[in-house]
């Protein structure tokens, strides 16, 4: 089967990680599979960038500063500025010879400036079957990527709580009403990476009628495997009769990764409990505006990992990794952690309550709230058993993500696509 899968870029972000490791599964699968993208970062065989050459980078970079400037005089504030996608510039992949050899076109993440809504029209109308992986909300709102407290999308975007000035007309419902004129007569067939975002695409207005799976991301488990923690901990001059309490993301100062919470748990810690006297903190990720100080215990800052090699280290050489996400969908860094064999703390929300088992894997944090997440990482900590939780951390990635049994997943539903879109 040939397969073309399409994402904005093939480095950085959850979305291009997620994509990439779907590539390799399908291509272990024996498929043949190409990845377009706009932003070609690596040097893989089987990726291509839409166009190449210098002059079209520049045309890819001033298409998303287009968009960016589109709605930066909309936007409630600067914290929304990257939340929301107008999806007004893009290309035209359609005219794509990897399109158009295709037996099936598998889309991702595709904002930035790479697909825009007539792109995507025109791809709906194309004579291919379509799939469509869900990262985040966007797909069935008015633009947003996570709705948060808002429910509008369920019926109809307006008032949009990220717009300076929202109104019942509002750009908001100028994309929602767009998008439902084109998805109009196109069987949308969709895949979920979480249950949670499968329920909230069923529920959404514009995708209440779709064909949608829940398929999670798949994970190399030889490649994220647990390694020696004493050895480790040498290496990198970490201390090692501490408890090592690791947290990171792509930017860690993106508050839906809800770091504050992280620090308000710590701090509620090292204030009631005495057994937390040992604990110090790895972080890493891109936190230019991280205050360290605020942290009360020792805090061994990484800074961007550009290695597999060295953030399969820091998992393995962690007693706990905490990710109080405060929406997600299925991030990578829980299963990467789970696959290392270190267990995980997390709120009770999207995706990282189906990865995290709690008392079997890790714990959850039943409450949004910085007591609740102390509490859950104090049960890891005064778990007896808690190389048992590393035990079963890895055997639930093993069982659940692995390479072979997602790519099978997908070729079965990529078959039911080809078959419909035949007869």
């Amino acid at each position: 089967m040939k397969i073309l899968l399409v994402n904005t870029s093939d480095s950085g972000g959850g979305a291009a990680i997620a994509c990439k490791r779907l590539l390799d599964a399908l291509t272990l699968k024996g498929h043949e599979v190409n990845l377009l993208v706009m932003n070609r970062k690596t040097q893989k065989n089987n990726t291509f960038a839409y166009k190449k050459g210098l002059f079209n980078q520049y045309l890819s970079f001033l298409r998303f500063i287009y968009e960016r400037f589109s709605f930066i005089f909309r936007e409630k504030d600067k914290s929304v500025r990257f939340a929301f996608s107008i999806a007004n510039m893009g290309v035209d992949i359609t005219k794509n010879n990897l399109f158009k050899e295709a037996d099936i076109i598998h889309l991702h993440w595709i904002n930035g400036g790479f697909l825009s809504l007539n792109s995507i029209h025109k791809i709906l109308n194309s004579s291919k079957p379509i799939v469509w992986t869900l990262h985040d909300m966007w797909f069935f709102t008015g633009g947003c990527h996570y709705a948060g407290q808002c429910i509008a999308y369920k019926t109809e975007c307006k008032n949009c709580p990220m717009l300076s000035n929202p109104s019942g007309n509002d750009i908001s419902n100028k994309i929602f009403n767009i998008k439902r004129n084109y998805f109009s007569n196109h069987t949308l067939n969709i895949v979920t990476c979480s249950q949670w975002l499968s329920n909230e695409a069923k529920s959404a207005a514009l995708t209440a009628d779709a064909n949608i799976q829940s398929i999670p991301n798949p994970i190399n488990t030889d490649l994220f495997s647990p390694k020696e923690k004493h050895f480790l901990r040498n290496k990198y001059n970490i201390e090692s009769d501490k408890f090592i309490v690791l947290f990171g993301a792509a930017n860690i100062n993106d508050k839906r990764k809800g770091i504050n919470f992280l620090i308000d748990a710590l701090n509620y810690l090292a204030i009631e409990e005495s057994v937390c006297d040992n604990i110090q903190i790895i972080i890493f990720g891109k936190n230019k505006q991280l205050d360290i100080s605020l942290f009360p215990f020792k805090v061994y800052n990484m800074g961007l990992i550009s290695t597999y090699e060295k953030i399969v280290d820091l998992y393995s050489m962690s007693d706990l990794f905490v990710l109080p996400s405060l929406e997600d969908n299925l991030p990578n860094t829980v299963m990467e952690s789970l696959s290392c064999g270190t267990p995980v703390v997390g709120f009770n929300i999207g995706g990282v309550a189906e990865m995290i088992d709690d008392n079997i894997n890790g714990a959850i944090a039943l409450e949004i709230s910085a007591e609740s997440l102390a509490k859950a990482i104090l049960r890891v900590i005064k778990n007896p058993k808690i190389k048992t939780l590393g035990i079963e951390a890895r055997d639930k990635v093993k069982r659940s993500y692995n390479n072979s049994l997602i790519a099978e997943k997908y070729t079965t539903f990529y078959e039911e696509i080809i078959k419909k879109n035949n007869s």
